[in-house]
């Protein structure tokens, strides 16, 4: 495996060990220790480490990268740049094939039937729903962005705010009901509703916000 794939490899265990909660926020990334763990060399460990730096996820605290702690202002802003961009998407996303939006349907009734549970697989159907719907829109850069704010809320799965798992999933499928009829306008409004909805269960969760009573639109 060539040193680039190893990195990767290290990235996406160290980005799974952050939403499972084995890696907490206010945690060192210690390279020697995450090493050992992954039965990695130090090398792709540490450049793993500085993709999720640059991401956002982690800091530079003298020597040593912590991963952060996400306040509320922050989350704000995320959102902020999520809802400036999603619903347009969402607006753009009429040619999707219909495959695509089976494929994402049935992961989502899936996922429905197990429950929260303590698998992060509903972060990663999260993830793979709104990528999906970046992508469609066709623009690259975009859809790049999209992604990197997605991680970086990505402490906040189903175990840390529990009463969005149905929700967010029933917001998802309405969303792709509105796909389906090709009515983007529909999908448009869903998703910034659902955008809305899951910013203020966060921000209820880290006591820094008073959300307005559940969007339903």
């Amino acid at each position: 495996m060539t040193s680039s794939n190893l990195a990767r490899e290290a990235y996406s265990k160290i980005i799974d060990m952050i939403i499972d909660g084995t890696l907490k926020p206010g945690e060192i990334l210690q390279e020697a220790a995450l090493g050992n763990l992954l039965d990695m060399s130090r090398t792709p460990v540490r450049e793993a480490i500085k993709r999720i730096e640059s991401e956002g996820l982690a800091e530079l605290q003298g020597r040593f990268t912590r991963l952060r702690r996400v306040a509320p202002e922050e989350v704000e802003e995320i959102f902020f740049i999520r809802l400036s961009l999603e619903p347009d998407c969402a607006n753009a996303a009429g040619a999707i094939a219909p495959e695509a939006l089976d494929e994402i349907e049935a992961l989502t009734h899936a996922i429905m039937r197990e429950g929260p549970g303590e698998s992060d697989r509903q972060w990663h159907v999260d993830g793979k729903f709104h990528a999906m719907i970046a992508d469609a829109a066709g623009n690259r850069t975009v859809a790049k962005v999209i992604s990197d704010l997605h991680k970086r809320t990505c402490i906040f799965d189903h175990r840390v705010v529990p009463e969005r798992f149905l929700k967010g999933c029933e917001e998802h499928l309405e969303i792709i009901g509105a796909l389906r009829r090709g009515d983007t306008a529909d999908a448009s409004e869903k998703m910034r509703c659902h955008l809305e909805n899951a910013r203020d269960a966060i921000l209820k969760r880290l006591d820094g916000f008073q959300p307005v009573e559940e969007r339903h639109r």
